[in-house]
């Protein structure tokens, strides 16, 4: 089998041995590592698959922290914890994306646009569009959206038949530093080691590249998920893998009321069904919070949406 013509020469630039790091080189079955000799070739779905082919330690150091002042166990200090607003200078107009998108809302408008590549000089062409990493990919839905914001799209999914590459986002198969921008919508709830796929999603970002993602929160058990996240689980595993967090936020339209209805009381229902069959408790738990308000300052409509939320945006940078 000849390698895929999606990859671009770019692309095969960064890729990496998800064993050792090590350069891989072009070979007739696939790919070969340089440094350990791994040979990696084509899934029976025709794309590179670069899953690890033999286990893999890896380790993580933690910190552990003795006892402080009463309060939550990782401060959030002024990090805006309530609903993203829109951008009020949006980088890219997403509604001229024609194809499925699984994008939030409250993201659409926080999508980021590649830098403009270098022109042609005396020396020849540049190196090219800016890499955007759809880790967790799936079938691809925002690969138009991506090269809309003007990025070379790179989807890598664990096992769907539709990606680009398959590889496990605990063990990245790329350089570091390869993307300037890495998308990844609802996949951290669906690894063994969420802490590990951000250090790996950290490592791959160049140095001011942007993170833009969401993970389960209230949704009901899913497709084998393993670890669904509170706000502080997300600004966690974030701050852990070494990024500044720049937004975490509840997802204003899918409340833990409504991901209960359509994926869990009454899954497959249409989700104008779930929204009709919740409305009457959601208008009670607003009325009861909005008179919460009156002997607790506390209860605001922000923290009530990060307590219920189905879901958990998050927008970071590495610096």
């Amino acid at each position: 089998m000849t390698p895929s013509p999606r990859l671009s020469d770019r692309l095969y630039g960064v890729l990496a041995c998800p064993h050792c790091g090590g350069a891989l080189a072009r070979a007739a079955a696939g790919v070969r590592c340089e440094r350990c000799g791994t040979e990696l070739g084509f899934a029976p779905s025709g794309q590179l698959d670069l899953r690890l082919r033999r286990p893999q330690r890896r380790q993580l150091e933690l910190t552990l922290l003795p006892p402080g002042p009463p309060g939550p166990p990782l401060d959030s200090g002024d990090l805006d914890l309530g609903p993203l607003p829109p951008n009020p200078a949006p980088q890219i107009d997403v509604s001229r994306v024609a194809g499925p998108c699984h994008l939030p809302h409250d993201l659409r408008s926080w999508f980021p646009r590649a830098a403009s590549p270098p022109a042609e000089g005396a020396g020849g062409a540049g190196p090219g569009r800016e890499l955007a990493l759809d880790l967790g990919c799936g079938a691809q839905v925002h690969q138009e959206v991506c090269e809309l914001a003007g990025f070379e799209y790179v989807g890598l999914d664990y096992s769907t038949p539709e990606a680009m590459l398959l590889g496990d986002a605990q063990a990245l198969p790329f350089r570091d530093g390869a993307f300037a921008f890495v998308l990844t919508i609802a996949v951290l709830e669906h690894v063994p080691f969420p802490l590990l796929m951000m250090r790996e999603a950290h490592r791959v970002l160049r140095p001011g590249g942007r993170l833009l993602g969401t993970v389960a929160f209230l949704e009901p058990f899913h497709q084998d998920s393993f670890h669904h996240h509170t706000h502080l689980g997300a600004l966690h595993a974030l701050r852990f893998a070494g990024f500044r967090v720049d937004r975490i936020a509840p997802s204003s339209g899918w409340s833990g009321l409504l991901a209960q209805a359509h994926m869990g009381l009454f899954p497959s229902s249409p989700r104008w069904l779930a929204r009709l069959l919740v409305a009457p408790l959601q208008a009670l738990h607003r009325l009861w919070w909005r008179l919460g308000r009156l002997v607790d300052p506390a209860a605001t409509d922000a923290r009530r949406q990060i307590k219920n939320s189905g879901a958990i945006l998050f927008l970071a940078t590495r610096e």
